[in-house]
């Protein structure tokens, strides 16, 4: 067992290693890659389907014929 966790931590250590040499790596998440991506600016949502649309689609079909 104490094998097991000495080559993690092992592995852990050669490869925090490799990362670090390769460059500038941020390990803060998901928001460095939208801002890298888009050159920094904010960008806003685009705007919702109009809720006219919605009433439409929500309609119930027609019912089946009975069967005799």
């Amino acid at each position: 067992m104490t094998k097991i966790i000495i080559a993690f931590v092992a592995l852990a250590a050669v490869v925090l290693f490799v990362l670090n040499q390769g460059g500038h790596v941020d390990m803060g998440g998901e928001h460095a890659a939208q801002e890298s991506m888009k050159g920094g600016e904010k960008t806003e949502a685009p705007a919702a389907a109009p809720a006219a649309a919605a009433p439409a689609a929500a309609a119930p079909a027609a019912p089946a014929p009975a069967k005799p």
